[in-house]
């Protein structure tokens, strides 16, 4: 075992030694199996960026309520006096003014993008005063809060910086009405950084929506509390409710988009893993060609065929898995963090949200480039074992 062990060794170091020689077939397979890895870690980084940003916006601890069958918040509809029975209901946190929870009212306005002066569908959310007591570490970075009854508005930093003229103390008109921007808000790079947020009443009185909203958070005691909590709002014949955790509402929002991402991801990866390895097969067959006297002369020398095959193999791998770094590196370093806004088919809003080139993906891609070597470079190495020592021979 230890002798094989060792012939192993000296042939793969041999073979590795030697790669310079076939310098440019090798770098043809490394840039095609880098190629393919980055090709696989920038496409599925959308869907992991766009995950990311709709979950970070989520808590176990807030609810969300909307009326029974709607998909989203546009198509919900709640009463004045629904707003009161979910305020009463068990679980739901309390201070001196009442029950912590945020009514609020969602509508799309155009506005053109900083990069192309494209229009793009931008949430302008009416909520009330619990909002920044509902949701989670979110807060005013510049400027101030917006006053009641005012058509003034804070945006998020990523609406800021993604679309015109959200700057503080920029003045936009949403049809015969005009809008100061009066604050940013950031809330950890969430969906809620993408949208615009002004006094809920105002956006009723603007847009005709009488005394109703589409959506109530709601501060819970404790994650725990949303069964109490849904128990009550759907024995009550007042309000017909579908209640969900806000980290279980946006992960819905989320899986229409990021499973298109992956369906077309997947399989495009899938056909340039096939063209890889066939790169990988022809620059191994060139490689097995090129030493063919070599390595019979090894066999005449009493290395085995395991030894042969096995180090044939570790060279195909070797050059995927340097491929597989390139490719890798190169898309977390050009793409790890790239904004970009992209349309929420679920709320037929923008979402601005970064590429994600987590490290789950850049191993999965390393696991990629490795099948794609060993695949590579079995059916060389196959070849390789079979040339005749008597070849060698009759050369010497």
């Amino acid at each position: 075992m230890m002798t094989q062990l060792k012939q192993i060794i000296s042939v793969t170091a041999m073979n590795l030694r030697s790669l310079p020689q076939r310098l440019a077939a090798s770098v043809v397979a490394v840039i095609g199996v880098g190629a393919v890895v980055g090709v696989f870690a920038g496409v599925l980084s959308m869907a992991s960026g766009f995950e990311k940003t709709m979950l970070s916006a989520g808590s176990e601890g807030t609810a969300i309520v909307i009326r029974a069958g709607s998909s989203s918040e546009l198509s919900s509809g709640i009463g004045n006096n629904q707003v009161q029975v979910i305020a009463e209901a068990p679980g739901v946190v309390k201070n001196e003014q009442g029950a912590i929870l945020s009514a609020e009212l969602f509508v799309l306005v155009d506005i053109a993008k900083k990069s192309n002066n494209q229009d793009g569908n931008v949430p302008l959310r009416g909520v009330q005063a619990g909002a920044f007591q509902v949701r989670d570490n979110i807060a005013i970075v510049e400027g101030r809060m917006f006053d009641t009854g005012k058509n003034e508005m804070v945006v998020g930093r990523a609406a800021q910086q993604t679309f015109s003229g959200l700057d503080v103390g920029s003045v936009i008109p949403f049809g015969l009405t005009e809008w100061t921007v009066v604050g940013i808000f950031e809330n950890d790079g969430s969906v809620s950084e993408s949208e615009l947020w002004t006094d809920v009443r105002v956006l009723q009185s603007i847009y005709r929506r009488g005394n109703s909203f589409q959506s109530v958070r709601v501060k819970l005691e404790s994650p725990e509390a949303i069964e109490a909590f849904t128990d009550f709002l759907k024995e009550d014949p007042r309000i017909d409710p579908d209640v969900y955790s806000e980290k279980a509402f946006y992960s819905q929002q989320s899986e229409t988009l990021a499973t298109f991402i992956r369906v077309v991801g997947y399989p495009l990866t899938v056909l340039m893993a096939i063209g890889a390895i066939f790169g990988a097969l022809n620059t191994m067959y060139s490689s097995v060609s090129a030493r063919g006297k070599e390595i019979a002369t090894l066999r005449a020398l009493g290395f085995g065929p395991l030894s042969i095959l096995t180090s044939t193999i570790i060279e195909s791998g070797a050059l995927a898995v340097l491929g597989g770094i390139l490719g890798g590196g190169l898309a977390w370093l050009f793409l790890n963090g790239y904004t970009v806004s992209t349309l929420n088919g679920a709320s037929f809003s923008q979402v601005v949200f970064d590429f994600a080139v987590s490290p789950d993906l850049l191993v999965q891609g390393l696991i990629a480039a490795v099948i794609i070597g060993l695949v590579g470079g079995l059916f060389p190495a196959i070849r390789a074992v079979r040339i005749p020592v008597s070849a060698a021979l009759r050369e010497l």
